[in-house]
C-alpha cells in the first residue's frame, strides 16, 4: 500500500464554532475522514469537493489543534496530513437568572430525573450518522430573527453557578411557530426536567440541533423532517424566566454557537 503525505493547512475557529473543512474531489479517491477530538468523522462528497464539520466546544482552551486527515483511493493507495485549527479565545459575559427554587435545590426524586435524562441525551449525542441528511444552508428556526442572546455565558442560578449556557436564547412569544433549521430526523422528542418540552434533531455528521422550553411539540421521535418544518410552539416549560426559543447546537460532543452553523460554506448533498 503507498502512503502520500499532503501539504497541510492552517483553519482558525473561536471557542463554541462549527467549521466546515474540505478537500478537492481527484480520480480514485473513495473517501476522506478527519480525526478530530477524539471522533473520526467522515466527509461526503458534493460535486467537486469533500466536505464535513467539526465542532470547537465553547470550552476549549485557545492554542493549536491537530486535524488528521485521511484519503482512500480505489487503487488502495493512501495519504494523509496534518491541518491546524488555531483556536482563538472568545468573551463570554456572566448571567445572573432568578428561577424557581426548585430548580437550584433539586429534591431526591428529580435528581435522579435530571440524571437519567442526562444519560439519555449524552446517548443521543453520541451517535454518528455517516451521512449528511441536509442539501440546503442552515437557517435560523423562528424567521425573521437575526440573532439570538446568552450562549456561552456562564449561569448564574438563584446566586449558585452552574454550567454555561450552551445554545442561544431567541425573542419568542408562547405559540410562536419553530421550524427546523435543516433536513434531518427527531432523535429526541418529550419533556425534560430542566429543558421543558423539547426535540433534538440529528442531521448527520455529528450534527444536531436542539429546541427546548417549548408550549407544544408536533413531532415524534424517528420521523423525517425537512427544511423549515414546524417541530412544535415556542414556552416556557422547565427552568426558564419567561417564554423564549433556546436554540442549542451540538457537533458531536462540542457545543457550538447555532448561528455559526449559518456560516458555512454552502450546503452538503
Amino acid at each position: 500500500m503507498n502512503v502520500i503525505a499532503l501539504l497541510a493547512a492552517n483553519l482558525v475557529a473561536l471557542q463554541g464554532q462549527a467549521v466546515q473543512l474540505s478537500q478537492p474531489h481527484e480520480p480514485g479517491l473513495e473517501a476522506v475522514e478527519v480525526r478530530w477530538n477524539d471522533h473520526t468523522i467522515p466527509y461526503v462528497r458534493r460535486e467537486s469537493e469533500w466536505i464535513t464539520v467539526v465542532g470547537v466546544d465553547l470550552d476549549t482552551n485557545a492554542g493549536a489543534y491537530s486535524a488528521e486527515i485521511e484519503l482512500s483511493y480505489a487503487d488502495g493507495r493512501t495519504a494523509s496530513r496534518t491541518d491546524t485549527i488555531e483556536v482563538r479565545s472568545k468573551e463570554f459575559r456572566t448571567t445572573e437568572l432568578t428561577v424557581a427554587p426548585g430548580y437550584v435545590e433539586l429534591s431526591p426524586e428529580n435528581q435522579e430525573r435530571a440524571a437519567r435524562e442526562r444519560r439519555e441525551i449524552a446517548a443521543v449525542y453520541s451517535t454518528l450518522t455517516p451521512e449528511a441528511r441536509w442539501s440546503e444552508p442552515f437557517a435560523v428556526p423562528i424567521p425573521g430573527v437575526e440573532g439570538g442572546r446568552n450562549f456561552g455565558h456562564r449561569r448564574v442560578f438563584n446566586g449558585q453557578p452552574r454550567a454555561p449556557h450552551s445554545g442561544a436564547d431567541l425573542r419568542a412569544a408562547t405559540g410562536t411557530e419553530i421550524r427546523a433549521a435543516n433536513a434531518g430526523t427527531v432523535v429526541l422528542a418529550k419533556n425534560l426536567f430542566f429543558s421543558g418540552n423539547a426535540v433534538f434533531v440529528d442531521h448527520g455528521l455529528g450534527v444536531f440541533t436542539t429546541y427546548l422550553h417549548l408550549s407544544e411539540i408536533n413531532v415524534d421521535v424517528g420521523q423525517t423532517i425537512e427544511r423549515g418544518q414546524v417541530l412544535g410552539l415556542a414556552g416556557a416549560t422547565g427552568r426558564v424566566t419567561g417564554p423564549h426559543l433556546h436554540w442549542g447546537v451540538r457537533v458531536l460532543d462540542a457545543r457550538v454557537d447555532p448561528f455559526s452553523l449559518l456560516s458555512l460554506g454552502g450546503s452538503l448533498p
